[in-house]
């Protein structure tokens, strides 16, 4: 259950308070802000707000909005580029726009959705009807490796590595500006925002702590291209990161500018290598994926050469830069 407490600006002076919270809460449809208005689920200044009320700037409307209801996760028959598979886990190369696992608003579709067909009952039960085998995440706009766990024993070896930090994890990126030094580490405490619920931030209390290390591979015009290694996992962390230094990750419209660059349809930000140990085995397994063809392309369009984990450039598809 997420309980919100917002106040009216000027421009919504005379506005019905449905239209006004709209505005606030952009992830809630008018419709269903209608319903929960009905339902006496929002107070204006202390009172219950009727669903026709017109609300005056200073105005603090106070709405509870319950967790949504969920049903089991159902297999589908989407096609999966898997890097590595056997008994105790998989290592996914997951596509940039897939969302991880259902939600309200993405009940499917899912890389979960996925990975029920594909490995039928063979999955972690520790995340529940609705994330089976998910150790770790990646955002939605946000391509790369991810990890998934078989069984409970492999989920709950791999989490442990997580929290230990001995679970390695690189992304690459571009970002606007010119960062300055060519490697440093941002260590800041992540929590959510205190005004948007849709957005995390470095926070002063109550926030995780929080710590990525990045390397400067290229500076080009306007953007950097960077290579990032995560110490923690906290949610959005590289996107926050990068924006409180100043420099958000190119397409990220929710940290960074708001109209995204030619080109990008969400953020610039591949999780490229991932490394653990095995939890069967003990072997220490790693794994990298080549920069997917929207990365590359953004990279060639600014005159940038990829480059390998030593820095150095390479060829991707017969062209340096391009798949």
């Amino acid at each position: 259950m997420n309980n919100f407490t917002l106040r009216i600006e000027e421009e919504q002076e005379g506005e019905r308070v449905d239209k006004a919270l709209s505005k606030l809460l952009p992830d809630l449809s008018r419709s269903a802000l209608q319903r929960l208005l009905e339902s006496g689920a929002a107070t204006i200044n202390g009172q219950t707000a009727a669903k026709k009320e017109k609300v005056s700037a200073g105005d603090v409307v106070e709405l509870t909005v319950p967790d949504p209801v969920l049903s089991e996760a159902k297999p589908e028959d989407i096609p999966l580029d898997i890097v590595y598979e056997d008994a105790d886990l998989l290592v996914v190369n997951k596509p940039k726009g897939m969302v991880v696992h259902p939600a309200a608003g993405n009940p499917d579709g899912t890389l979960v959705n996925a990975l029920l067909f594909h490995c039928g009952a063979s999955l972690s039960g520790i995340g529940g009807v609705i994330r089976p085998g998910i150790v770790h995440r990646i955002d939605k706009d946000t391509s790369g490796l991810l990890i998934v766990a078989k069984n409970d024993a492999a989920h709950n070896h791999l989490a442990a590595q997580i929290k230990e930090h001995s679970f390695t994890r690189e992304y690459e990126a571009v970002v606007h500006g010119k960062i300055k030094d060519d490697r440093g580490t941002i260590h800041a405490p992540i929590g959510r925002h205190p005004k948007d619920r849709k957005k995390m931030a470095v926070v002063g209390e109550n926030g995780r702590d929080a710590v990525t290390h990045y390397t400067v591979l290229e500076r080009s015009g306007a953007f950097t291209y960077v290579r990032l290694a995560l110490e923690t996992g906290r949610t959005h962390q590289i996107r926050v990161h990068l924006a409180r230094i100043g420099h958000p990750v190119a397409g990220d419209v929710l940290y960074g500018p708001k109209k995204p660059e030619k080109g990008l349809e969400g953020q610039c930000l591949h999780a490229k290598s991932i490394g653990f140990i095995h939890p069967s085995t003990g072997e220490r397994l790693f794994f990298d994926s080549e920069l997917p063809p929207y990365f590359t392309a953004f990279l060639s369009k600014y005159g940038v050469s990829v480059k390998n984990r030593d820095g150095l450039s390479y060829t991707v598809g017969g062209e340096e830069g391009q798949e």
